[in-house]
């Protein structure tokens, strides 16, 4: 890279002075002549030029260069093959410069959370599986040191046998959190009690667009069909706002292994509050408060319209997070979008929407300030909403029912790998969430309350 950025600048140099044309040339010089002869001129090639030297001591001389002196068409070849390399080597920069300060954190996560389960645990037959793992992440922390300053490779091999430690890690919590709230829920099921806690992160990769895309969204298809194994990953564009890209892969093998998917330009949407619903994805049209319906199969936009009343270009838009005005869900009970209006002051307003006509077909009023929020997501028709605690930990600190209108307080909280959560997507198939934190595409495990049983009264 280095060398084709060093010819590059001479080259510039040379071309201050245009081929066949005349030129008057501004040079340091000594007053002490009007000769340009006896000056050191800046071009090498202009030498024993007589010239004149003005009262500033500027010495003005007018030459004429040959034609063939460089040739623009290799020039332009060579500014091009300079920015292909440089594109290249930023990108490559971006993905591997974050690598060892986000193992570590990840490192730091299953550590605590080994110490907390183990306490929790007493003797039971999990404790020996839970030893074994915590000796696993302390030599794990131990070689992560030896690699730091080691070649990529490494860290790019180290980076695999973390995900499987991290595996063997989210199953034991998995496991344990059967044990307390009862089997798992199928998948579109509602028949819980609502949200009760939130798993540890877990890192599944970088977005293919590199570090340096630090705002988008990801998830799978938001409504519940079980025949749907889709995955899209949409990072923004490097300003945090144009949305422009996306990949759709048909397996979560796929997207890890990043094989077999589809890339697509977009080119007109704004901010991360996209979602995927029946093999459609919604977003807020650029500059407007427009929402739009893309068919995943086409790449074409079916229908377009505005949203009543919805505010736009970052005029109510989330904590830390800009341009996500209008801001997509979808769930159990169907596809929602979440925002703001002048009518309401700012506070988040949640709207159901026809599918077909993107209508609105009933609107809620919540009592939140929708700046003051991080993010929001609907699960079986109930809004929660997120707000930040510090740079490495947010709260579920709200939720208000649909189906009643009912709004309580919770205090959930949910931990980061970095500082800003952007796009946020439920899945009622695994009832995970599929969060794009700075550029990392993380998901989380969902626990809800179950149902309780109403006892029957014995016979007479």
């Amino acid at each position: 890279m280095q060398p084709a950025l060093g010819l590059w600048i001479p080259l510039l140099l040379l071309l201050q002075v245009l081929p066949g044309q005349p030129q008057s040339l501004k040079e340091e010089s000594t007053p002490s002549s009007v000769n340009c002869d006896q000056n050191q001129p800046v071009y090498e090639l202009v030498k024993r030029v007589p010239g004149s030297v003005d009262e500033d001591g500027l010495c003005h001389c007018v030459v004429h260069l040959p034609n063939n002196l460089i040739p623009m068409n290799q020039l332009e070849q060579l500014q091009s093959i300079t920015q292909v390399l440089m594109d290249k080597y930023d990108q490559e920069l971006s993905r591997e410069a974050p690598t060892y300060n986000l193992l570590c954190l990840e490192l730091e996560g299953a550590r605590d959370l080994v110490t907390q389960l183990m306490a929790k645990e007493g003797g039971t037959e999990t404790e020996d599986l839970l030893s074994h793992l915590q000796s696993q992440i302390a030599n794990a922390s131990l070689t992560l040191k030896l690699l730091a300053d080691s070649d990529q490779r490494s860290l790019r091999a180290y980076r695999q046998e973390v995900d499987i430690l991290e595996g063997r890690l989210s199953d034991c919590e998995r496991e344990k959190w059967q044990k307390a709230s009862g089997p798992p829920l199928p998948p579109g099921s509602c028949a819980h009690g609502g949200l009760q806690k939130v798993s540890r992160p877990l890192v599944v990769q970088l977005n293919w667009r590199g570090f340096s895309h630090m705002a988008g969204v990801w998830g799978r298809d938001s409504a519940p069909d079980l025949d749907s194994s889709l995955y899209w990953v949409a990072p923004l564009s490097k300003d945090g706002r144009y949305f422009d890209y996306y990949r759709l892969y048909e397996s979560y093998d796929d997207l890890v292994l990043m094989k077999n998917y589809v890339e697509r330009a977009m080119g007109y949407g704004d901010g991360s509050g996209n979602t995927v619903y029946e093999n459609f994805m919604y977003f807020n049209y650029y500059g407007t408060r427009d929402i739009a319906k893309v068919n995943l199969s086409s790449n074409t936009v079916v229908l377009q319209r505005p949203l009543p009343s919805a505010t736009y270009n970052n005029r109510f838009s989330y904590a830390g997070v800009s341009w996500k005005d209008i801001d997509f869900a979808g769930d159990e009970k169907g596809l929602w979008v979440l925002y703001a209006t002048e009518e309401s002051k700012g506070n988040l307003v949640v709207s159901r929407l026809n599918t077909s006509t993107l209508a609105v077909e009933k609107t809620w009023h919540t009592s939140q300030y929708k700046p003051a929020m991080s993010g929001a997501f609907m699960a079986c028709g109930v809004l929660y909403a997120l707000r930040p605690l510090s740079t490495r930990q947010e709260e579920i600190f709200y939720a208000f029912d649909t189906t009643t209108g009912r709004e309580r307080r919770l205090s959930i909280p949910l931990d980061k790998m970095l500082e800003t959560l952007h796009g946020i997507n439920y899945s009622p198939l695994d009832h995970k969430l599929y969060v794009y934190n700075d550029g990392y595409l993380i998901n989380y495990d969902l626990s809800f309350r179950a149902l309780k049983q109403k006892q029957s009264k014995p016979p007479a």
